[in-house]
Order: C-alpha cells, then sequence, then structure tokens
C-alpha cells in the first residue's frame, strides 16, 4: 500500500472516501470535519446531535454523499476518543480503524486528514508517522501458506493524507516515510515469528536474518553446530541436545551515520518449546512457534534501524534452537556450564529461554556495548502479574528503565518496571552449581530475569519479558484495531526505534 500526501482542499478532491475525524468530547465539530459538515448541508452535525457520530477512539460511521457540494462519494468519520487521553497511540488506532473499513468497503484508495496534527496538538511528522504505522500494520494479513479466496485478495492501494498548508508538505512526507519502515520492520518480525516450526527452523531464521542484512545493506554472520561448540556455549547445546535440528547463533552488525553509541539486541530463539524433558500441557502447545518472536524482533529492529538510518552501531545477536524431549534431551539436575564459565543446575528444562540467553549475553558483553537490551518471551509469570497489556522492565540502570518507558508510552508497546531486590536473587543460589535456572512459582518472571543479570556483568541493561505480548490469543478480547487474533504481534522493534531516538538525544 501507498502513503503520499497531497497539497489541497478536502471539499474539491475527488475520491472514492473521504475520511474525518471526531474527539468523543467536543462541543461542536471543528476543523475538516466541520468543512465536510457544511459541504454536505449539516449532515454530519445532525447525526452528532441524534448520538450516531459518537466519536470514540476508532469507532467509524460512513455516510454517502447524496449530490451535496462534497466531491467525495462517501465521508468515513472516525473517533479519536477524549481529548484528554488523545496521543500517537490514538491515531494509530483511528488510522488501521479507517484502513480495515476502506478494506470492507472493497475502497482500492481514499484521502484522510491529518488525525491528530490540528486540534490535538501533535508535530505533524510524528502524527504522520503514527498514521503510516497504524494503517499499515492493520491491514497486515499472514496468507503465506493458505488458500486465498478472490474475495480475500483484495487490498486498499493507496491513502493519501491532504492538507492545505505546503509547509507542512516536507514534515509529513517524512513522517509517512518513517512510519512506513517501522511498519515495514514490524511485519518482518511478524512474518518470523508466526511462521510455525517445520518451516521457521532455526537454519531458516538464521538465513532470513542474513537475507535481510544483505537486503539492506549491513553485515551478518552465522555460526552453526561445530562453530557453537567451539565458541562454548554449553547454554545453548544443552537446550539443543534433545532436538534433530541443529543449532543456530546468529550476529548483525549494523554502523549508523555518526554513531556515538553501540547498542546490543540480543533475542531469544526458541523455533519451538515443547518444554523439554518437562514437557508442556497439549493445550494451547502450539502457540510455542511464537517462542522466537525475540529473535523475529531482534531481525525487525536491525532492519528498522539501518533504514532509519539510527545513530547508533547496533549488533543484533540471537541464539536459535527447538526445545525437545528425546533420549538425548537434557534433563532436570544436569549441571551445564556456559561461555561465561558460570554453571547452572538445571531445575526445569521449561526453564530454557533464559538458558540460551546467558550464551546470547555472554557474547553481548564480550562486544563491550554501551548497553544491552534483550527481549524474550520468558515467562508465563509475567503473563500473570502484567496480563496481555504491558511487557515486563527488568533492569540494573535507572535511566534506561526511564528511557524504555517513555518508548513504550510513544510506541504503543507498553512496558512496566519490575523490581530487582536482591533477595529475589537468593531464591536461583544452587547447592552444586554457581545458579539454578529456575527459583519455583515465586515471583517466577523476577527470578528468571535474576538468572539473566548474572551473564550482562556490569554493563548497563534491560530485559524485556514480552511472554505476554508477542502474540495474540482469543482471551485478549477487544485488539487495538492494528492487531489481529491468534497473531504474532512483532512487539519490540517500534519500542526499540523510540528507545534509541530518545537514548542518542
Amino acid at each position: 500500500m501507498e502513503l503520499t500526501v497531497a497539497q489541497g482542499s478536502l471539499t474539491d478532491t475527488v475520491t472514492p472516501l473521504l475520511v474525518v475525524n471526531l474527539f468523543q468530547d467536543a462541543d461542536a465539530l471543528g476543523g475538516a470535519t466541520a468543512a465536510a459538515n457544511e459541504a454536505l448541508g449539516g449532515l454530519l452535525g445532525r447525526l452528532r446531535a441524534a448520538g450516531e457520530l459518537r466519536g470514540k477512539l476508532g469507532e467509524t460511521v460512513v455516510v454517502y454523499n447524496q449530490g451535496s457540494a462534497l466531491r467525495a462519494e462517501r465521508v468515513l468519520v472516525v473517533g479519536l476518543g477524549p481529548r484528554a487521553e488523545f496521543g500517537l497511540e490514538a491515531v494509530r488506532r483511528a488510522a488501521a480503524a479507517v484502513a480495515r473499513r476502506a478494506r470492507e468497503l472493497r475502497v482500492a484508495e481514499y484521502v484522510t486528514v491529518l488525525h491528530g496534527a490540528g486540534a490535538g496538538g501533535l508535530a505533524p511528522q510524528e502524527a504522520a508517522e503514527a498514521l503510516a504505522e497504524g494503517t499499515l500494520l492493520a491491514l497486515y494479513r499472514y496468507d503465506h501458506l493458505r488458500t486465498v479466496s478472490e474475495d480475500e485478495r483484495f487490498e486498499v492501494q493507496r491513502a493519501t493524507v491532504i492538507e492545505r498548508d505546503a509547509g507542512r508538505l516536507p514534515a509529513i512526507r517524512d513522517g509517512l516515510r518513517s512510519g512506513t519502515l517501522l511498519a515495514e520492520a514490524t511485519i518482518t518480525a511478524r512474518d518470523l515469528a508466526q511462521g510455525p516450526a517445520n518451516i521457521v527452523t532455526p537454519a531458516y531464521l538464521a538465513d532470513q536474518a542474513r537475507a535481510v542484512a544483505e537486503r539492506h545493506g549491513f553485515a551478518c554472520q552465522v555460526f552453526g553446530l561445530d562453530e557453537i561448540r567451539e565458541m562454548g556455549m554449553g547454554g545453548l547445546l544443552a537446550v539443543n541436545q534433545g532436538s534433530a535440528t541443529p543449532p543456530r547463533f546468529v550476529v548483525m552488525r549494523y554502523q549508523g551515520p555518526g554513531a556515538r553509541k553501540r547498542l546490543a539486541v540480543v533475542g531469544k530463539g526458541i523455533t519451538f518449546d515443547s518444554g523439554g524433558i518437562s514437557i508442556k500441557p497439549a493445550e494451547n502447545m502450539h502457540y510455542m512457534r511464537h517462542d522466537k518472536s525475540g529473535a523475529a524482533a531482534v531481525v525487525g529492529f536491525m532492519q528498522a534501524a539501518r533504514a532509519l538510518e539510527l545513530p547508533i552501531e547496533a549488533l543484533g545477536i540471537f541464539a536459535a534452537t527447538e526445545n525437545m524431549p528425546s533420549g538425548s534431551a537434557y534433563r532436570p539436575g544436569d549441571v551445564i556450564r556456559s561461555r561465561s564459565g558460570k554453571t547452572m543446575e538445571i531445575m526445569n528444562t521449561d526453564a530454557e529461554g533464559r538458558v540460551i540467553l546467558s550464551d546470547a549475553l555472554t557474547y553481548a558483553v564480550e562486544q563491550q556495548p554501551d548497553a544491552i537490551v534483550d527481549l524474550a518471551t520468558l515467562t508465563g509469570a509475567c503473563v500473570v502479574a502484567l496480563g496481555h497489556v504491558a511487557s515486563g522492565l527488568f533492569s540494573n540502570d535507572e535511566q534506561l528503565t526511564a528511557l524504555m518507558r517513555q518508548a513504550g508510552e510513544a510506541s504503543g508497546e507498553r512496558v512496566w518496571p519490575m523490581p530487582m531486590w536482591p533477595e529475589y536473587g537468593a531464591l536461583i543460589r544452587s547447592s552444586i552449581a554457581d545458579i539454578k535456572n529456575t527459583g519455583g512459582r515465586a515471583a517466577g518472571a523476577i527470578t528468571a530475569a535474576w538468572f539473566l543479570r548474572h551473564f550482562v556483568q556490569d554493563r548497563p541493561w534491560v530485559h524485556l519479558d514480552i511472554a505476554g505480548t508477542a502474540w495474540t490469543e482469543g482471551a485478549w478480547g477487544e485488539l487495538p484495531p492494528y492487531l489481529l487474533k491468534d497473531a504474532a504481534t512483532g512487539v519490540g522493534v517500534r519500542l526499540l526505534v523510540h528507545f534509541v531516538r530518545q537514548w542518542v538525544a
């Protein structure tokens, strides 16, 4: 889908669908909506008075033009919600609702005002970026493996932002471009996370990372089984030993223009998680294809960093393997030596993500970055604590915590800080090894983060537990319109971009 901006008057624009907006608590119609209302002979005002136009966030009402002065065939009014709660996320949701409704109406192209750049008080470039994100992510479908009917093949081809002020066109154009690049990188992550385990194997995941790097012009190294042995990655080897599919370790490198800081982004790449010997219940095990969402986010972020030319040096690192039960699988009670030299007692083979991350984080530390961020679908305990609304944030650095929280609000991928007091770390002490890989049910997300903390040394570090936000289930209920039921979200890509923008500012 193409997103463009054009100078002009909305009342003079010829289009099958013209999009305007409305705040829920607006006393009167204003701006472009008022102009459309006047051209329609006051129809929108009458609908507002009758209660049909309520302005609830994401709510859409379509009005057909019956020969008025307006040159659009239809007018769609999208709600922006309460003015006090309005922000970039509201722009994304409104734009997403519009895009989906346009597809339902089988409209190939439409013209829209820029939500939030007027009465909403947002900068035109920010509003345009959010509009592009919401529009493109709402229209995403994972159709690679199913037969698509002729009716389903229809797609919206173009949306044009109409703007009277020529001076604002460059900023809007830049925002649409950056929003498109952010959405495309998020879709890369969605595709990798959504793909089934029989296709997206560790080798496939590594090959796709290499393909993204080649396509966008940055470096990528892929290490196979023999090299992983030589690198002493005992955690990755232990988790992999129950699988017939060999592991991969991937390092992506991007050097941005004028880079002054080095960021290592580390992802968990379990392409399928059966739980191993500590096997999971059969119900919902199919969702464990999403256990590679951290690695998928790393690939998507690296694509976005290069496409947006972020001014950093970025390292994208992930370990990829299956976690399977077999006669050769690692066992509860085993003691594993990681690349760092630290030993870990395996209490539960379903706590495997932290085991492979021990090696990936050690490798990241060796590259001497200014900060490390890891993303992992690590614990069900985090879902219990935060549900599907926010990712858990664990850190050893208050400044990074504050920046990541701000990035979460700006991107719509919210995070919430969790405590890392020493008492929690005591729960993973082992009597026969340096640490054990789980401290039991109590504070499960925190003890998992404490396990990872042992491998970052004194480097500023953020761990993001995305177990509750990496994919959607039917139990989510009412989803933001740019998400789908039973689908990967691509969480982390846009969050990390917003984080970097603030970190280097």
